[in-house]
Parts: C-alpha cells; sequence; structure tokens
C-alpha cells in the first residue's frame, strides 16, 4: 500500500500586532513563511487569494484550478492545498477567523451565507476582469492601510472593509456562477450547511437533519433548491463524495476510507463511490 503523506497545519496568529486581531493580510510573494511550493498542507482559518501576476496551478481537496492575472480563490478551513507554480505569483492574502465576523455580527452561520465559503459542489475560484478586480484591491488597500497604522478603533474600520469585500465578491461569483446571490435566504438552509460540515461522514440520510432542525424534508429541499440548485440529498452526497476524493487525493486506502466514514465494509464503499461519480476509487486514484 502506498504511504499517506502527511499535512502540515498552519494556524492563525491572533497576537502577532500585540491586541487580539483575528484578521491578517499580506503580499503573497513576501510574507514570510507563506507557502508557494508543492508542499500539502492546510489552514485551520479562511483565505481569499488574489492573484495580479503569475501562472500556474493552485490544487484545493481534489480540484485543480488555473492560476493567472485576475483569479481569486476561496479557501476553507480545513482543505487540502498544493501550488504547482510557473510563472512567479504575486498578489494579496487575505486570511481570518470565523469570529472576526461572528463576534461582531452575533451570527454564527454568517460565513455560510456566502456561496464561495465551504463549497464542493461549485468551483472555489473565479477570473474576474480588470474594473471588478481593480474594485476588491481598493479595499484590500484600504484594509493594508489600517495595519500599516493600527489604532484602538483598527477592528472595526478593518471589518467594514472586510464585509463590503466580501459582499461584492459574493455578487461576482453569483453573475459568474449564476446562482442566488441572496445572502438573506431561510435561515435553516445555513443550519443545514453547518451541520453538513460537522455530521456528513455519519448522517447521510435527510431524514436525518430534518430531525435536527425540526423541519419537514420537503421544505429542506425547497430551501436547498432555492439557494443551491441542488436538493438537500444532492448536497449530502457532494459533500461526502468531495472529502472522500480528498482522503483518496492524500493516498489513503479505501479500506482505510470507507470505516472512517461509517461504511459497514469496503464494497459497499465502492459501490457507493462508483455510483456518484461513475468510476471506481482505485479509477479514481488512478486517474488523478
Amino acid at each position: 500500500m502506498a504511504s499517506v503523506e502527511k499535512i502540515k497545519t498552519y494556524h492563525f496568529l491572533p497576537y502577532k500586532y500585540g491586541p487580539q486581531l483575528l484578521l491578517d493580510i499580506g503580499r503573497v510573494e513576501t510574507l514570510n513563511h507563506y507557502v508557494l511550493d508543492r508542499t500539502l498542507h492546510q489552514l485551520s482559518f479562511y483565505e481569499i487569494l488574489f492573484i495580479e501576476k503569475g501562472s500556474g496551478t493552485f490544487a484545493l481537496d481534489e480540484n485543480k484550478m488555473s492560476i493567472s492575472p485576475g483569479t481569486i480563490i476561496f479557501t476553507s478551513p480545513g482543505q487540502v492545498r498544493r501550488w504547482e507554480i510557473e510563472e512567479k505569483v504575486s498578489g494579496y492574502t487575505l486570511f481570518f477567523e470565523k469570529d472576526f465576523l461572528h463576534l461582531f455580527f452575533s451570527d454564527e452561520l454568517f460565513l455560510y451565507r456566502f456561496q464561495y465559503f465551504h463549497q464542493y459542489s461549485r468551483p472555489t475560484d473565479m477570473q474576474v476582469s480588470q474594473m471588478p478586480f481593480e474594485k476588491c484591491l481598493e479595499l484590500l488597500r484600504g484594509i493594508e492601510g489600517e495595519f500599516a497604522q493600527l489604532q484602538n478603533d483598527s477592528n472595526h474600520l478593518i471589518r467594514a472593509f472586510l464585509y463590503q469585500l466580501l459582499i461584492i465578491l459574493n455578487r461576482y461569483y453569483a453573475e459568474i456562477y449564476q446562482v442566488q446571490r441572496d445572502t438573506y435566504v431561510h435561515s435553516d438552509f445555513y443550519k443545514f450547511r453547518s451541520l453538513l460540515e460537522k455530521k456528513f461522514a455519519h448522517d447521510r440520510t435527510v431524514e436525518a437533519y430534518t430531525k435536527m432542525l425540526n423541519i419537514s424534508p420537503g421544505f429542506l429541499n425547497k430551501i436547498c433548491r432555492q439557494f443551491s440548485g441542488l436538493s438537500a440529498q444532492q448536497m449530502i452526497h457532494y459533500k461526502l463524495i468531495s472529502e472522500i476524493k480528498k482522503q483518496l487525493y492524500q493516498n489513503k486506502s479505501a479500506k482505510e476510507i470507507s470505516y472512517g466514514f461509517g461504511f459497514s465494509d469496503p464494497s459497499n464503499f465502492n459501490r457507493f463511490f462508483k455510483k456518484l461519480t461513475g468510476i471506481t476509487p482505485q479509477q479514481y486514484r488512478k486517474e488523478m
């Protein structure tokens, strides 16, 4: 059996600037210790990348995306990453802990309101033209400028810049991928997305989630289709397959993965994977 490649996890440094600040910004090309090579790694926080120059690919879980000027990449905590740079990359990286926004908005589901985070059925990157990209850079420079002269109330101004940026990015994403951009769909949909992140390994039926949410299967399907275009069961399956592919990508054995996700035996796991992808786990690994 092939060995499993170890993945290093990077954690946020909240006291880098003295008082606790759960957001940071930097230049990709100059930030100390920023991973820009083929090393497999993951972050325990959110990151948005804005590529101004360079080319190559960026692998996020099992998905590989091309890098070029105007590329914006969204990563959520725990996603496995790997860079393959062909031409030196430059641009901004903006990263933050969820509590930077959650505590202010008193909404633990806040980041689930945006289409691009915790995404497993659509792309986690987008290519934008010069004008919208420049609009993003203006807001990033505002954040960067505030970091250059931090004051007691800087966290409020930085949060305002970030909130504006997240909304604008959500509009761009919705326009590019033709999806619902309204961030105020029924709260049960966001609760479902949050539960799915935590329970997907062992709760794979719509009924399990409707019991947790105390709503009917019909209503859950209605709000899922409204915001994601998918049924609740499709969302569950997309999430599970995405996580399985991530572990196949890390070279874990089918047996180890099947028992880790609660399948009764590897043959049931193989059938489930083939039914949803059209190929076996072994074929998927070989294609990678």
